[in-house]
């Protein structure tokens, strides 16, 4: 029998042991459970996703798109995108008191995976080099409203 499928079994028979309960200490207490409060800039939204999602000093943000203040993507393909998308991040970022330099993770979905150096040109002059956030990009099918790119972001509120 496969040694990971029998240790259900070993522990409902009583033949292997479980691992005595964390005490309130060592897992921390209810107290200690930091709020998460969800943040929109329109709070009369009826969208559903928060634009970012705020766990203690953590800041999640949703996907962003190259979109302008009216709501429509920017004309210029990828690089006129990519850039406002960047903008569009680092203004939630601000926001929410954090900044992109404070950024410690990001997801980049690009509509055409052969766009990704002429991205990376715009993406890099946001961050002083070798100071990146962690990042995995990948090609998708399709993106809301025709986008060629789209950037979520995990960072961390001064």
């Amino acid at each position: 029998m496969n040694r990971l499928r029998s240790l259900p079994l070993l522990l409902v028979l009583g033949l292997l042991p479980m691992a005595p309960a964390c005490s309130e200490s060592e897992a921390g207490s209810a107290d200690d459970t930091p709020a998460i409060e969800h943040r929109n800039e329109d709070p009369a939204t009826t969208a559903p996703y928060s634009d970012a999602v705020r766990a203690g000093s953590t800041l999640y943000l949703s996907g962003n798109l190259g979109l302008d203040k009216a709501g429509a993507l920017v004309p210029g393909g990828i690089k006129a995108e990519s850039e406002q998308t960047m903008e569009n991040l680092k203004s939630v970022l601000e926001r929410n008191g954090s900044s992109l330099d404070r950024v410690t993770a990001c997801e980049v979905m690009l509509a055409d995976i052969n766009e990704r150096d002429a991205f990376n040109e715009v993406y890099k002059r946001y961050w002083e080099a070798g100071r990146f956030p962690a990042r995995h990009a990948f090609g998708v099918t399709g993106l809301y409203l025709g986008a060629r790119v789209e950037i979520s972001c995990v960072g961390i509120v001064r």
